[in-house]
């Protein structure tokens, strides 16, 4: 029986890449000279650490990331940019935790909305992926062209094509 698989993994070297390229990039750039930056990488969080010397210039960084990000391939999605930014003496501070894995709540979100489809498919959720099956592999595409229409705020991956 023909399935897939929908993930939202973040590769760890492409995400180290994305911020070197930013790191790199904010350093040269004139507007920064002489200013405190710091972009760090916590690998076993899965966290970016953001210092500046104002709100304005964290929010330029977070630009840079994100398109940098999506040169790299990484989807705009993988950054949770909720949490404000806070000061912290001369120096403004945020912590992006990135999205690795279907949350849960969101896994059920994605279910639900692939039953509300009324296609021919079953959908289980199984740890941080989700497995489509169907009797056919254009019913399985069909659920993989609705997937690109919706708006959940996650980075969504098929992966594990089988027929």
């Amino acid at each position: 029986m023909p399935s897939f698989d929908f993930s939202s993994k973040v590769d760890l070297q492409t995400l180290d890449n994305a911020i070197n390229v930013v790191s790199k990039e904010i350093t040269n750039r004139f507007d920064f000279k002489g200013s405190h930056v710091v972009i760090d990488l916590n690998k076993k969080e899965f966290k970016v650490n953001l210092e500046a010397d104002s709100e304005m210039k964290l929010q330029q960084i977070i630009d840079v990331l994100i398109s940098r990000s999506m040169k790299q391939g990484l989807a705009a999605e993988i950054y949770d940019l909720s949490k404000e930014p806070y000061v912290s003496g001369k120096v403004t501070k945020k912590e992006i935790p990135v999205r690795n894995g279907i949350k849960q709540e969101d896994a059920k979100k994605i279910v639900k909305l692939i039953k509300d489809a009324g296609l021919k498919v079953q959908a289980a959720i199984m740890d941080d992926i989700i497995r489509v099956t169907g009797k056919k592999i254009d019913d399985l595409q069909e659920v993989i062209q609705a997937s690109r229409g919706w708006d959940l705020g996650i980075a969504l991956q098929t992966v594990n094509m089988k027929s």
